[in-house]
């Protein structure tokens, strides 16, 4: 079998809170009995978009396996570009695409750069089509921003839209394994056109569904957020038989 990780919105801001958390749970796969196949980082890696915040987030999430990143709405493409990924600046989207151990990965740019909703570019779309139609085995798709809604309506609010487009591109691509996400700050499996969807909980915090205490918060008073609440991520275990099974953990954390 091989096993992935998935993590998400580390919000690396120079403060030391943010940079423990992320720390602990890098701390965690790195004391793995084998390493994971790969490490997903599905957006929002800075709070502020700042270069400074890319190059601690390279200090950071440095593996054994390879670590693959897609922005989020915190995140800024070029700063993201040119420190995380070697590359000249640019405002296009950030998407990539790589082969690990025969399983595609596409990590796409889910933002809009200034807001906090998503949409996948037309370019982009074309792009994650390409890649799909390219290789003949097994594909995880991961952005930021999940194209359903999840069941907090705050964050609902902000999701991934112009989705019937995805959908049209996954009907195509039955081998797609599942959607990987962010930006909930909690972990959630859900479905979309039958493909399963896999959020990953926030590095940096906790999100609260409505039932929960604090999740009629504003965000101008903090958004249904729970500080407390320790770091995890979630592990995908893809078995031999071509089943997907996901796993959240919650690291120790006593800062």
């Amino acid at each position: 079998m091989k096993v992935f990780a998935h993590l998400s919105d580390i919000h690396l801001d120079g403060g030391e809170r943010a940079d423990a958390r992320a720390t602990a749970v890098l701390d965690y796969l790195r004391a793995l009995e084998r390493p994971v196949e790969a490490v997903f980082v599905t957006g929002d890696l800075a709070d502020h978009g700042l270069p400074e915040e890319y190059r601690r987030a390279t200090e950071l999430l440095k593996h054994p396996a390879p670590v693959l990143t897609c922005p989020g709405n915190h995140d800024v493409r070029e700063a993201f570009r040119e420190v995380l990924l070697g590359e000249p600046a640019s405002v296009a989207p950030v998407n990539v695409a790589t082969d690990v151990n025969g399983v595609l990965v596409a990590m796409c740019d889910s933002t809009i750069p200034g807001e906090g909703a998503g949409y996948l570019e037309d370019a982009t779309l074309a792009w994650l089509d390409e890649a799909l139609t390219a290789h003949d085995g097994p594909a995880f798709v991961a952005f930021h921003h999940p194209p359903v809604e999840v069941g907090i309506p705050l964050v609902d609010a902000i999701r991934q839209t112009g989705e019937d487009r995805l959908a049209e591109v996954l009907r195509r691509h039955p081998r797609v394994l599942a959607l990987l996400c962010g930006h909930v700050h909690t972990g959630a499996a859900t479905t979309f056109v039958g493909v399963p969807v896999r959020v990953a909980p926030g590095v940096v915090s906790g999100g609260l569904l409505p039932v929960e205490p604090g999740a009629d918060r504003s965000w101008a008073e903090g958004g249904p957020i729970d500080l407390e609440r320790p770091p995890s991520l979630l592990l995908h275990v893809l078995h031999d038989d071509g089943r997907l099974t996901t796993h959240q953990r919650v690291v120790p954390f006593s800062g």
